[in-house]
């Protein structure tokens, strides 16, 4: 039996878990300055004392920056390479698929808009926008409309604490940047109004970022139907009309040189930004990605046919319309175009998920002010505010509900679709849709607090991590467009030495630097991440990493703690037996008045019991808990002794007498507490935890899985072997004591193991730090959340298995995408290097290379959105 109970010992936080530990019995300790700080486990210890970790936690920032202008897993290597050479960077993760770099810095070091300068540096964008402290809001300020008016704005603003920058015009409108966790718009519209001016919001809570990608997209559609329509014409006359013989109009026909080029011109302009980024990249930063391959392939087909186009109109001998490119290098342009058209439409697709949470949140909410129902905007709702709700609302933030009742609609939260009640005292969740009836309630999280906002940055941070098994890409990435250049220009001489001329030469080397896909790499794994995760998000599973996701599948062992896990963490008195003349309710009394400081769910279940009998509950004299014994008490001169077997032995109180009633207690899966009164035995206390409907299942899919299932308990090993015969469960870990799980998770990992550790408790961190995979309970603590790789929002294990399916699935999807990446590089670059042509005679038309290319990266992303259908199986 485990009892947890408040002490009087200091506890300090562990700065990487935030559990409490003892200072006396902490084992990992480290002095910083004049501080000392102490850790719960080793690892613990070492991620604080890791590389990463060297900088003060409290200096410690994380941004996260959205970037413009990417197009291969080159380009990240390079973005990253620069981020991490700034003195104070301790990591940098940039997401191709989602187009962001996360960055972890000293903040004492640098800063954000360093960062952003070193992105700048190499070539790309930096998309402005709101960040986790950085917001903007865009108001009609009515009545400044001069500049008078607008200097008197910006002065009133520019007083108000935490305004980072305002853009006013005498149009009446303003953008005005502030610090959300300093001001609000509230504040901003309350200063504006005290200068003798109204407002009204304009469209609120614009997304910059989703702006700017959508701007992208459509200036994309822009360039590739341009580029269409020049190159169609254009591939008529250099090739469909000389290959049938067809007529083409006189004029065309003796300008032919001219008009290729005035059609091939345009399309080269609107493939500009291949050859910005990649010149840039080459000279700038000293490294080639794909934009470098194809202004090389397409560069050269052009300046190519430019020379050729000089020589027809000077009358040289030798040279015709025969050997003019421009139709290559157009359509190239064209089908590169279209290829990144319709890959930034996919991968917008794959964070759906994101956006759909994102759209979930309440714009505005009813509260009471002054005695009187306000509307006001969601950003102007503080904690504490009383929250008005009417059927068929949205709840706006997180809260407990002070009068009425109703059900709610926590679907989109939890995936539960069934509504739950909701009662005086209980929680509602912001974004969640009331069903039928009124109620208030008193916020109590609001903005990025809110159990929404904690989601939807879990997911974002997991979309934008890395799994281990995209080093591999990472690494081939690196390298890969330096090597397709070697490989181009060792098969251009090679050819042309071996007497196939330059025309046929320029063609193979055109082929092979178009053909290779660099972005199929960069894009094979955090697309399926993105899907995998936001598929986790929909279905309430939270998974905080994709090296979680990965790990998930390894896994072969799942230990659950029982209390609050398998069972539901509320347990009952079922028996009061008492001995030695003590009548049954002052066992009951006396028990209550030991347990009254206690915060266990044993000792709130015999405080209750008491109370239910209408018995009066004193608080005692004293009180001193026993780590894994139970817990000693002074009533009135009375010494009260409540606990376990060990308990009692160190006590030297003979309980041989009982034995019996205990084991017959305990085989029934109740767990028996005993009492002794100034060193006499006065009864037994049996309390029962009510097993989950759904543990028994989860149990059952697990072994169906091949999954071998442990129980962990601090519960004697009568009471845990009933509760795990009920529930199916061969092994059993019990009498173990909370100080001790992370240990028995490490002599399974010692077997052989990969270990998933399921709870809910504080005590359970240190288990869920040293597992493979920890996986926490939603209604958990926030210590065991904190710590754990995946989330459970609902209170059904059965999302255990469900979770292991969704990494199972990922991973699958990933190994098809990286295969296929894989296989059209291996067996693409060789066929347009020309390998074939000595058997077959046929030789990879560049065109068709341009084609396969763009299709291959809109294939990748495909496969992965195909994951949208994957549903749980439970």
């Amino acid at each position: 039996m485990t009892i947890r109970l408040k002490t009087e010992k200091k506890m300090v936080k562990d700065p990487i878990c935030g559990m409490d530990v003892n200072q006396k019995k902490a084992k990992f300790r480290v002095k910083k300055g004049n501080k000392v700080h102490y850790f719960c486990s080793k690892k613990c210890f070492s991620s604080f004392t890791s590389k990463e970790k060297k900088q003060p936690i409290s200096q410690m920032e994380t941004s996260i920056i959205p970037i413009k202008g990417m197009s291969c897993a080159s380009c990240v290597a390079k973005i990253e390479k620069a981020l991490k050479k700034i003195d104070g960077v301790a990591t940098a993760n940039v997401n191709f698929a989602t187009e962001k770099a996360r960055v972890t810095f000293n903040s004492k070091k640098t800063s954000r808009v360093n960062l952003e300068k070193a992105i700048k540096k190499t070539g790309y964008e930096v998309i402005k926008g709101e960040t986790s402290n950085k917001a903007t809001i865009n108001l009609k300020i009515i009545g400044m409309d001069n500049p008078h008016c607008l200097s008197t704005v910006k002065g009133g603003l520019k007083s108000l604490d935490g305004i980072i920058e305002t853009e006013l015009s005498i149009t009446q409108k303003g953008e005005i940047t502030y610090d959300p966790s300093i001001t609000n718009p509230g504040e901003i519209k309350k200063t504006i109004k005290s200068l003798g001016y109204e407002t009204l919001e304009s469209s609120s809570g614009v997304d910059t970022e989703k702006k700017a990608r959508e701007k992208e997209i459509r200036t994309l559609k822009i360039k590739t139907l341009f580029s269409i329509l020049l190159s169609l014409p254009l591939l008529y006359v250099a090739m469909i009309a000389p290959f049938f013989s067809l007529p083409l109009p006189a004029f065309i026909g003796q300008n032919i040189a001219l008009i290729q080029l005035l059609l091939a011109t345009p399309v080269m302009i609107a493939g500009s930004m291949f050859f910005k980024h990649g010149i840039i990249s080459l000279f700038k930063t000293r490294t080639a990605t794909m934009d470098t391959l194809v202004a090389l392939g397409t560069g050269t087909a052009y300046v190519y046919s430019l020379v050729v186009a000089i020589f027809i109109w000077q009358g040289r001998e030798g040279f015709s319309a025969h050997n003019l490119y421009f139709e290559t290098a157009a359509l190239l342009i064209a089908f590169i175009l279209l290829g990144k058209y319709l890959e930034a439409i996919a991968k917008g697709k794959t964070s759906e998920a994101i956006k759909k949470l994102m759209g979930l949140q309440a714009k505005t909410a009813i509260v009471i002010r002054n005695k009187k129902e306000v509307e006001i905007s969601i950003q102007e709702v503080k904690v504490g505010d009383i929250v008005i709700v009417k059927p068929g609302q949205k709840i706006p933030v997180d809260g407990k509900v002070k009068t009425g009742h109703s059900s709610v609609d926590e679907s989109m939260i939890t995936g539960e679709s069934i509504p739950v009640e909701k009662n005086k005292g209980d929680r509602v969740i912001g974004a969640t849709i009331n069903k039928t009836g009124s109620f208030t309630f008193e916020a109590t999280k609001i903005g990025s607090e809110t159990a929404l906002s904690q989601i939807i940055k879990l997911v974002e941070e997991a979309q934008g991590s890395k799994a281990p098994i995209q080093k591999l890409a990472d690494k081939i990435s690196a390298y890969f467009v330096p090597i397709v250049i070697s490989i181009a220009v060792i098969a251009f001489f090679v050819w042309y030495f071996t007497g196939f001329g330059l025309a046929f030469s320029l063609t193979i080397f055109v082929a092979v630097v178009i053909i290779a896909c660099p972005c199929a790499l960069g894009l094979a794994t955090p697309t399926a991440i993105m899907v995998g995760t936001g598929k986790g998000a929909q279905n309430g599973i939270l998974i905080k990493s994709a090296e979680a996701l990965q790990k998930a599948r390894e896994i072969d062992t799942i230990v659950f703690d029982k209390t609050g896990t398998l069972t539901k963490g509320k347990p009952e008195v079922t028996d009061t037996l008492s001995f030695n003349k003590f009548l049954v309710k002052e066992v009951l009394r006396y028990a209550a008045i030991a347990e009254k400081r206690s915060e266990h769910p044993l000792g709130e279940a015999i405080v209750k019991k008491a109370k239910e009998k209408k018995m009066t509950v004193p608080d005692p004299r004293s009180f001193k808990a026993i780590m894994g014994r139970g817990l000693e008490a002074m009533y009135n001169k009375n010494n009260i002794l409540l606990g376990n077997r060990k308990l009692m032995s160190e006590k030297k109180i003979v309980i041989i007498s009982i034995e019996k009633q205990m084991q017959k207690l305990e085989k029934e899966g109740k767990t028996a507490m005993i009492l002794a009164v100034n060193k006499k035995v006065a009864g037994i206390i049996a309390v029962a935890d009510t097993i989950k409907e759904t543990s028994k299942q989860a149990v059952k899919i697990l072994h169906d899985l091949d999954k071998q299932v442990v129980m962990l308990t601090g519960d004697n090993s009568r009471t845990a072997a009933a509760i795990a015969k009920q529930l199916g469960i061969e092994k059993v870990l019990a009498e173990v004591l909370p100080k001790d799980k992370a240990a028995q998770i490490k002599k399974l990992q010692k077997e052989g193991r990969k270990v998933a550790m399921v709870g809910d408790g504080i005590n359970d961190a240190p288990a869920l730090a040293q597992a493979d995979v920890g996986i926490a309970m939603g209604a958990g603590t926030d210590v065991a959340i904190e710590s754990a790789d995946i989330v459970l929002i609902k209170e059904d294990v059965r999302d255990v298995a469900t979770a292991m399916d969704l990494s199972r699935y990922t991973m699958r999807k990933i190994k098809q995408n990286l295969f296929w990446a894989f296989f059209y590089n291996t067996v693409g670059i060789p066929v347009a290097a020309g390998v074939l042509y000595p058997i077959t005679g046929w030789l990879l038309n560049p065109i068709i290379a341009g084609a396969a290319m763009a299709f291959s990266s809109v294939s990748v992303v495909s496969n992965s959105l195909l994951m949208k259908r994957w549903r749980p199986k439970s």
